[in-house]
């Protein structure tokens, strides 16, 4: 097996933990070859696991143990089914729900996400688009899957050399699929959804809404309407606003399939419907935002944390004493600390105080793994006008 030779200060980080080694830190790559599993030697040539190897990403290596041993198809079955076993016990009351989520279960640059009896996988890095054929082994051997769905259009492959496709690896796999997620019928396009089919993170942030929703409501940038569907049964009535007219037609499939009659579904663009709704001095108990990314990547922070204010700000003029701020960031380049600081300036900036009633990140089958801070990318404040 090729050795690959990394920095002192690579070599900490994967002692204390972290699986990343950047190509700046690669002192000796030897003639590694893209995908390849490669040792890892510190300076002094010590061992400190195994790795894959990437050739074009500025991630060069991604490690998957720390010990010396035979990494193919048991392996990825081991790893599979632990990460499988911890879900039965997290995920209740949903079929659909992320099985692999990548660093926090020991597999780097790999995700698999279940819809019922359909699996839709990710191979992020050259390695683990190598390793395809062990891990679709394993799916069938763990989950007897009716069909598996590979979702690689995601643009980080192209980062790594990789194709962008959406192809049907084993069996059948319908366009779109039913699911059950928090007593829920809902419709999932696996093919085209957001992510891998919906926003599976939200998931037990959905239920923390409806515990803290009340009266009117308006759910700003609700795709396919998973904040929306769930603040229904508390709230007189729902506003749901999506700039996507396919998104809003699959939300309102949902809220029929549910018998909910009580939400109002718009397609317009959140920053314009915001600003019309204070200036017509409409008023709301509950407002929920949950926008894309802002931040890509850290040389846009700056501007994301701009756009978080400003629509922190035109979501606070619509609430009064009592009312209830539901604001979310998936930017992980936005920390937690980030999101408190800017929605307490907007707060200031429109004479509002503000408590925090829970502080919330993605759902727990999305772990966090303490040792990587990357894998902790969803915020979500629950914030009352005081």
């Amino acid at each position: 097996m090729i050795a690959v030779r990394i920095s002192g200060r690579a070599a900490a980080r994967i002692r204390s933990g972290h699986c990343w080694v950047y190509a700046s830190e690669v002192t000796d790559r030897a003639a590694a070859q893209p995908g390849d599993l490669v040792r890892v030697l510190d300076e002094r040539g010590r061992p400190l696991g195994l790795a894959h190897f990437s050739s074009t990403s500025q991630i060069t290596l991604r490690v998957l143990s720390t010990r010396q041993e035979a990494v193919g198809a048991e392996f990825f079955v081991t790893r599979m089914r632990a990460a499988a076993d911890l879900r039965r016990r997290l995920v209740s009351g949903a079929d659909a729900f992320r099985w692999v989520h990548a660093e926090a279960d020991l597999l780097p640059g790999l995700i698999i996400d279940r819809y019922a009896r359909w699996l839709v996988v990710q191979t992020l890095s050259q390695g683990m688009d190598r390793s395809l054929d062990w891990i679709l082994d394993a799916c069938e051997t763990l989950a007897e899957p009716t069909g598996i769905l590979l979702r690689n259009d995601v643009a980080v492959r192209a980062k790594e050399a990789l194709p962008l496709e959406v192809r049907v690896a084993r069996g059948q796999v319908p366009a779109t699929v039913e699911i059950e997620l928090n007593g829920f019928r809902l419709e999932a396009n696996l093919r085209s959804g957001q992510k891998t089919g919906i926003y599976l993170d939200q998931r037990e942030n959905y239920l923390a809404a409806a515990r803290y929703g009340f009266g009117r409501a308006l759910d700003c940038f609700t795709s396919t309407g998973g904040f929306a569907l769930h603040l229904a049964a508390h709230c007189e009535r729902v506003e749901a606003v999506d700039s996507s007219e396919a998104a809003l037609a699959t939300a309102r499939r949902n809220a029929a399939a549910n018998g909910i009659l009580n939400v109002e579904w718009r397609e317009a663009d959140v920053f314009d419907l915001l600003a019309g709704h204070a200036g017509a001095r409409r008023h709301f108990n509950t407002v929920v935002l949950d926008p894309p990314a802002f931040a890509k990547s850290r040389a846009n922070q700056e501007a994301a944390l701009r756009a978080y204010k400003d629509l922190n700000l035109r979501a606070l003029r619509l609430l009064g004493p009592g009312g209830v701020l539901i604001t979310c960031s998936c930017s992980f380049h936005v920390s937690e600390a980030d999101l408190l600081e800017t929605v307490a300036a907007a707060a200031l900036d429109s004479g509002k105080i503000l408590r925090v009633l829970d502080r919330r990140a993605q759902a727990s089958d999305h772990p966090i793994l303490l040792t990587v801070p990357e894998t902790h990318y969803l915020k979500c404040l629950i914030l009352q006008v005081v």
